[in-house]
């Protein structure tokens, strides 16, 4: 595959998109990627000064080419204009990275419906699509890397999360789907399923979870969050990018269909 340098210098190598990357843990795969040598395009919302910095940032830091394209999750024609761009100006999607997600914590009685459709939009939804469109292309080059970004909650449920714990759910149906289906085509898929990551979306998670629960933030943290994590650590994002890294690499051709937990020991009780 032909991809072009930022002077238009031309070298082959293998490009990846990442979604939800320009803050947390998308940010964290994306640079993960970037350093070990793949072109990569980042996606999400955020002020365009700071996204521009950033995507600067690393680019001269890993030396490959680093796009941006602000598609909007939440809409299947943006969601098929992020791959087009991609595959337009790198020439191929060789790794799909779908880690986009949002969250709210509400009783079900008050869970506000357009919480549950954003939800289900952004961390559901947008994996479907944005796979529908990566495929094809994938398929005709024979070669593949699809990596969703899941959670503990695709694997078992907490209080007050119907809709991000429904969205898991769907994302670990979605991955075993779609490795049964590319098992032949050289195409992979797995789920990375974390447990809590030390992030700008968990932080706003404990504050939520103690207006909910009407306790404090520290017994959030401690009594809730990390007592799910038999290790008593937050996972950290720089782990979950050296683990996205092997899933891209040659190394994993035959793990696919796999959720593989990354939850200090969460799900193993």
């Amino acid at each position: 595959m032909k991809s072009k340098r930022c002077d238009n210098e031309e070298y082959t190598m293998k490009n990846a998109v990442i979604t939800g990357s320009t803050s947390g843990i998308g940010q964290g795969m994306a640079r993960a990627l970037a350093m070990a040598g793949y072109a990569v395009v980042l996606n999400g919302f955020g002020d365009a000064a700071a996204i521009e910095a950033d995507r600067q940032a690393l680019a001269d830091a890993a030396g490959v080419p680093v796009l941006y394209h602000g598609a909007d999750m939440t809409q299947p024609e943006q969601i098929a204009d992020l791959v087009a761009y991609a595959t337009r100006e790198l020439g191929s999607v060789d790794i799909l990275v779908n880690n986009a997600g949002v969250q709210h914590v509400a009783p079900i009685e008050d869970f506000p419906a357009a919480k549950w459709e954003q939800i289900l939009a952004i961390n559901l939804s947008s994996v479907f699509y944005s796979i529908q469109a990566a495929v094809p292309g994938m398929k005709q080059r024979g070669w593949g890397r699809i990596i969703n970004l899941a959670s503990a909650h695709a694997l078992v449920a907490s209080p007050y999360k119907v809709a991000y714990v429904a969205a898991k759910h769907g994302v670990a149906g979605i991955t075993k789907t779609v490795a049964l289906e590319l098992a032949e085509a050289g195409i992979t898929c797995n789920a990375i399923c974390p447990g809590y990551v030390k992030t700008p979306l968990v932080e706003h998670q404990i504050a939520d979870t103690a207006r909910a629960r009407g306790i404090s933030e520290e017994d959030v943290r401690r009594d809730v969050l990390l007592k799910a994590q038999p290790t008593r650590q937050f996972t950290t994002v720089e782990e979950i990018g050296a683990l996205t890294v092997f899933l891209a690499s040659e190394a994993a051709r035959n793990m696919t269909g796999s959720l593989l937990s990354m939850d200090g020991g969460w799900t193993a009780q």
